[in-house]
């Protein structure tokens, strides 16, 4: 994997050499995994497609203009957020990804099965996300169950334009997000067979109650 060297963080990252000051690189999610890697809490191996790699596709893809016009257009005028989201989208769906990323994105996955193709989720981290004044929970996609190198690069792709659907471009507009300051990271992560799945309140949802816990689960993967 490419490791760290001389303050490039490069494009692909263990979650082992990840901690919360690399946000910015690595985005919300992968940032907060690599923090639970060094707790030293369970957590299943996987690495990082940085957003140095996103940036490097999103040039290839001639992004600028559509971030532009996305930048000034009206939160209230959801027909045009909606018909850029589509643009923006299209754009990163048909750019290719270099051999040199695709060669390291390979290499990394082909390391969590030793060669051997296995189950992975590939989940979205995107820089804005998890913040004090917006969750961005569910606003970029998940693809869970990917095998094989080739299935692995199409759902990265997916993932990278899944940054610019309909709804994450809107709510971003509503929160007043500048679309230039918005870059993915992906964490590429093993499957686990999962008993239970769910998620952990740190704060009550219902009541607001921040001394009080909330788990919502339920069998299986959770979906």
């Amino acid at each position: 994997m490419n490791e760290p060297e001389n303050g490039d963080p490069g494009l692909i990252l263990p979650f082992t050499a990840i901690d919360r000051r690399m946000l910015p690189v690595v985005g919300g999610k992968a940032a907060n995994l690599g923090e639970m890697v060094l707790a030293g809490f369970p957590v299943p191996p996987g690495f990082c497609v940085t957003t140095a790699a996103y940036d490097l596709v999103a040039a290839d893809a001639g992004l600028e203009p559509t971030l532009a016009a996305l930048a000034v257009a009206e939160a209230g005028d959801t027909e045009r957020l909606a018909e850029l989201a589509t643009e923006a989208r299209s754009h990163i769906l048909e750019a290719g990804i270099s051999d040199v990323l695709a060669r390291a994105i390979a290499a990394a996955y082909g390391d969590l099965g030793d060669g051997t193709p296995v189950p992975v989720a590939i989940r979205s981290s995107a820089t804005a996300e998890d913040l004090p004044s917006a969750s961005f929970a569910g606003q970029q996609d998940t693809y869970l169950n990917v095998v094989g190198v080739e299935s692995v690069l199409d759902a990265v792709r997916r993932c990278w334009a899944s940054l610019w659907t309909d709804r994450a471009v809107s709510y971003r507009a509503t929160n007043g997000i500048d679309p230039h300051g918005v870059r993915l990271a992906v964490a590429v992560q093993r499957m686990v067979d999962a008993s239970v799945a769910g998620v952990l309140f740190t704060a009550n949802p219902v009541t607001g109650k921040r001394r009080e816990a909330v788990i919502d689960a339920s069998p299986g993967l959770g979906e």
